[in-house]
């Protein structure tokens, strides 16, 4: 039996197969779009079964059916500047309805990747409709799927599990591009220029002092990987529980490449840190704060460990300059 992995090439996704390696599982069926081909070498690392096109699976689920045990779904256009709404819509919601429903009558366990964008502006951050204000349309694509199992879950067949991961960064998130975390930026900013930019201060915030929740991403596969072996249903948040400035992300790269321990304000006295103005484009749109509610989580039974800025950053920066 088969597990299938969506978006499998992709960031999260490369990642979650090798976390599926990691516990034995090689009998993976990786769907991706590689119009983009360079992606194939976030899988070279990885054993898989199989490989579809995107554009190739809902033909293929009648052939499939019987022989995969677990759907993780984590295939998705994950540009917040996207403007095509509804190549947005068929993208992420449409196509994921259709597997979802595949699942069900399949009774197959669907785990998928939901957003933290849900939630707008905050500042709550708890899994509840009240508190969910999409300000784009992405965000609005995983509120509706989300909206979509909500209903579903009273008489679902099998278990579905929805993540609403916070700001993810780590290893095989180079493809992409303006969408890739603060902290590759900051990284390839430092070795091309000498320094790191920063948005000048909004919403209240100092320069560099928006807070978010960033998590490193071998933790929200680990997230996934639970919710698999827990056959626990719902939505859930992934994220830390801790909010951190982008100064600390920016002093985290920093100190890893240097291999010194200075402070964000310190480092900003001598250039390593700049601030620029904050683009009209994200007016009104850009999250200035999050932080994971992880009562849900917890509750659920999930006790693993998330790692800091600090921990998590390092980490990932050591990987870079290997890599």
């Amino acid at each position: 039996m088969a597990v299938l992995v969506t978006g499998a090439a992709g960031f999260i996704g490369s990642r979650l197969v090798r976390g599926l390696n990691a516990i034995g599982i090689d009998d993976v069926v990786a769907v991706d779009n590689l119009a983009h081909a360079d992606k194939f070498r976030n899988l070279e690392g990885c054993e898989i079964a199989d490989y579809l096109d995107q554009a190739e699976l809902a033909g293929a689920l009648e052939d499939l059916a019987g022989s995969v045990e677990a759907v993780f779904h984590q295939g998705a256009c994950s540009d917040t500047m996207e403007t095509d709404g509804r190549y947005m819509m068929e993208n992420n919601y449409r196509y994921s309805v259709r597997l979802l429903e595949w699942c069900q009558e399949e009774a197959v366990p669907f785990i998928y990747a939901s957003s933290a964008s849900v939630y707008g502006a905050g500042p709550q951050f708890v899994e509840e409709r009240r508190h969910e204000r999409p300000l784009n349309i992405y965000a609005y694509s995983k509120f509706l799927f989300d909206q979509y199992v909500r209903r579903l879950l009273p008489q679902a067949t099998a278990q579905v599990a929805g993540l609403r991961y916070f700001n993810v960064y780590g290893p095989n998130e180079a493809h992409k591009g303006r969408m890739a975390s603060v902290a590759y930026h900051a990284f390839r900013q430092l070795r091309s220029e000498g320094r790191v930019k920063l948005f000048v201060g909004s919403d209240g915030y100092g320069n560099g002092e928006q807070r978010r929740d960033f998590v490193h991403v071998d933790d929200a596969v680990a997230v996934n990987l639970w919710m698999l072996q827990a056959g626990t249903s719902g939505i859930f948040n992934c994220g830390t529980g801790r909010a951190q400035t982008f100064n600390d992300v920016a002093a985290a790269v920093i100190n890893a490449v240097r291999g010194s321990g200075a402070s964000a304000a310190e480092l900003a006295a001598e250039g390593l840190i700049e601030y620029v103005p904050f683009p009209p484009a994200l007016e009104g749109k850009y999250q200035s704060y999050t932080q994971a509610d992880l009562a849900r989580l917890r509750a659920a039974g999930y006790d693993g460990r998330f790692r800091s800025v600090e921990e998590g950053v390092a980490a990932y920066v050591r990987d870079l300059m290997q890599n």
